[in-house]
């Protein structure tokens, strides 16, 4: 059984690698001197989506897709995501 779950974590990292190297393509394209006034440079440096690791866009940023961007919403209203609980004062301190 330990097997698809290696299989599954080296696709993980795979993917991540792919987007790390995308960024620092994009990165490197930013830098280039020879580009283009016309171009539309974005805003928002390249990220990696926090559901996928594909990049992310701009229609859908921090997402890919808005496929992965209702994944997200789905655990948050699902109760997957939780926050921490805010500290609560001692009756001492009050």
């Amino acid at each position: 059984m330990a097997k698809p779950m290696e299989q599954n974590n080296k696709q993980t990292e795979q993917k991540l690698s792919k987007g790390r190297e995308q960024i620092k393509k994009a990165h490197q394209t930013q830098t280039k001197p020879n580009v283009k006034q016309t171009e539309i440079s974005s805003i928002r440096p390249p990220h990696l989506c926090p559901i996928c690791g594909q990049m992310a866009q701009q229609n859908a940023y921090p997402f890919c897709s808005t496929r992965c961007r209702a994944i997200d919403l789905n655990r948050w209203l699902s109760g997957s995501y939780i926050l921490p609980p805010l500290p609560q004062k001692a009756d001492e301190e009050e």
